[in-house]
């Protein structure tokens, strides 16, 4: 079993109301799994669950990357597949930012005794 097998068993592609059928839970997986090896490559777990409000589809995406927190998105389109793409673009934005952060800490971490030596 390779990586992506193991973390694809961790992705649930769901909806209560919605007849999804295969080609949208398998773009589903492999647009998640791609965002997950861009930001931090460790996917524990994700879901995206849709519903049908009206004439709009509504998504919500969650995933948990490593150890950090649960990140979750909406987003509703007269389109299924924008409704996800837009939900999963929110995500994405967070791990980006997440991302940054702990990049920010780690520049400032290292250059924190280089601050101490110089006193």
């Amino acid at each position: 079993m390779t990586a992506q097998q193991g973390a694809d068993k961790e992705i649930t592609i769901q909806s209560s109301t919605i007849h999804l059928g295969d080609g949208l839970p398998n773009y589903a997986r492999e647009s998640i799994l791609r965002v997950a090896r861009k930001y931090f490559g460790r996917l524990n777990t994700a879901s995206a669950h849709f519903t049908k409000e009206g004439i709009t589809y509504r998504c919500s995406v969650n995933m948990q990357m490593g150890g950090l927190p649960m990140r979750s998105a909406d987003a509703k389109d007269k389109d299924i597949y924008l409704a996800f793409d837009a939900a999963l673009a929110k995500v994405a934005k967070q791990l980006r930012r997440t991302k940054q952060e702990l990049r920010d800490d780690k520049a400032r971490i290292i250059a924190a005794p280089n601050a101490d030596v110089r006193l």
